[in-house]
C-alpha cells in the first residue's frame, strides 16, 4: 500500500507531466486511499443533483453542482465550495469521467485551494465501443464504496 507522500508525489507528477493548473490528478483508488491517509481530505462530488439520485453518489462527499441542471455553469460554485469546504484542506474533485471535475479543481486552484486535485476516471468512466459506462475506469468500476438512493 502507497504513503500519503507515494499518492502525493504521483499526482503532482501528473499535474507537471499534463500542465495542470492544480496541485495534481488521481486515481479514484489513489482518491480512495487519500480519505484514509489524510485528516480532512475531502471528495467534491461536482456531477448534477439527478445524477447523485438516478446513478449514484459517493458516502461521505460535498456534493455542489459545477454546472446546474440547466446546464448552465452554477454561479454560487466557489461560494458554495467555501461554505463547505475548508481551503487548506485536500480536496479531489469528482465528476462522471474528469471532465467537469477538471474545470472545478482548476477555478478551485485559483481561489485559492492549494491541495485541489482531480479524480481522474470520474465515477462512471469513459464509454466502452458499445456506448456505456462503467466498464472502462471509475470510481464504481474499481469496486469503491458508493450508495443509490
Amino acid at each position: 500500500m502507497a504513503t500519503l507522500g507515494q499518492i502525493l508525489g504521483l499526482a503532482r507528477e501528473r499535474a507537471q507531466q499534463l500542465q495542470l493548473p492544480y496541485a495534481g490528478a488521481v486515481t479514484p483508488n489513489e482518491a480512495h486511499e487519500l480519505l484514509r491517509l489524510a485528516p480532512g481530505a475531502r471528495i467534491v462530488d461536482v456531477r448534477t443533483a439527478a445524477e447523485w439520485q438516478w446513478v449514484g453518489e459517493v458516502p461521505d462527499s460535498v456534493q455542489i453542482e459545477w454546472n446546474q441542471s440547466s446546464g448552465q455553469r452554477n454561479p454560487d460554485f466557489l461560494t458554495q465550495l467555501k461554505h463547505q469546504v475548508d481551503p487548506e484542506a485536500l480536496v479531489m474533485f469528482l465528476c462522471r469521467s474528469g471532465g467537469r471535475s477538471h474545470g472545478a479543481a482548476a477555478a478551485a486552484a485559483e481561489a485559492g485551494y492549494s491541495n485541489a486535485y482531480n479524480i481522474l476516471e470520474g465515477f462512471e468512466g469513459d464509454m466502452d465501443a458499445n456506448g456505456h459506462r462503467n466498464t472502462v475506469g471509475g470510481w464504481r468500476k474499481a469496486g469503491l464504496p458508493w450508495s443509490q438512493t
